[in-house]
């Protein structure tokens, strides 16, 4: 039995997540459905394909991926499912596949034909993804396509040879700040020169691979920079990231707070020759 995961940016204030499960154990015997994230910030296609690019990976093959975020069915915007990456992706045809994947090609694209009320969009992808649980064909509900609709992701900038811009395009549970900078790319670039991040009035000259890299543990404990540290690493997806050691965003704040960063804002690094 594939599982069937969950994404959305419905919160979990409202009924909509009971209901997207009610509806699939009624569809269903005991099915076995994951939470990504409930939490993507409204109609924030970047913030969910991020999201879903570093979770669905972790998933075997032939999962099911219901993704509903801003997913209300119009006449410029319908409902689809793709396969793609031997996995099944259901949502609206809004870009979002786009910036999952901008290099690996849906194999089979349909667009959902279910007779069911435009606006019923989680009773539409919850009958979709029990077809497909119990191994339906793609042709029976809907009517195969070629094209999606195609979103340009944001991108580093380079400004010259010495200068590089990134954007944040997403904010985590510690409040730590993520810019689309990955690892690889920072690399190439970088061509072991030095350099320096500048996040507002915020400097960084290094970058870690993990938190506790960036404590000297050879120190003893009361003398430690640790607490409150402002720190760059590439995170375990490799993207450049911003944080300050164990911050609690919910008391002392985050890197997003403390830093002035939101969601789009733009970081430059030079680079010195």
């Amino acid at each position: 039995m594939s599982i069937i995961t969950l994404t959305t940016d419905f919160g979990i204030k409202d009924f909509h997540v009971s209901k997207i499960k009610g509806l699939l154990s009624i569809e269903l015997e005991n099915p076995e459905i994951i939470d990504i994230s409930h939490e993507i910030s409204p109609f924030n296609l970047i913030e969910g394909a991020y999201v879903i690019k570093n979770a669905y990976l972790n998933f075997p093959r032939g999962s099911i991926h219901i993704v509903d975020i801003d997913s209300e069915q119009t006449p410029d915007q319908s409902h689809i499912v793709i396969e793609m990456d031997e996995h099944f992706f259901i949502c609206a045809d809004n870009g979002i596949i786009s910036l999952i994947s901008s290099t690996i090609k849906p194999s089979k694209i349909f667009k959902i034909n279910l007779g069911l009320q435009s606006n019923d969009t989680i009773s539409t992808f919850v009958k979709v993804a029990a077809h497909l649980q119990r191994g339906g064909q793609l042709n029976v509900i809907g009517t195969e396509i070629l094209e999606i609709k195609q979103l340009t992701e944001l991108k580093p900038i380079i400004k010259s040879n010495n200068e590089l811009t990134c954007n944040v395009i997403y904010i985590d549970n510690y409040g730590n700040v993520i810019t689309n900078i990955t690892k690889d790319f920072f690399e190439k670039f970088q061509a072991n020169r030095s350099f320096v991040i500048n996040a507002r009035n915020i400097k960084f000259k290094q970058i870690f691979s993990s938190y506790s890299e960036s404590i000297n543990f050879n120190i003893e404990k009361k003398y430690r920079e640790e607490e409150g540290k402002k720190i760059a690493l590439f995170n375990s997806s490799d993207f450049l990231e911003l944080s300050i050691y164990k911050s609690n965003p919910k008391t002392s704040g985050g890197a997003s707070s403390l830093f002035g960063l939101g969601y789009g804002d733009i970081i430059s690094i030079i680079f010195n020759d």
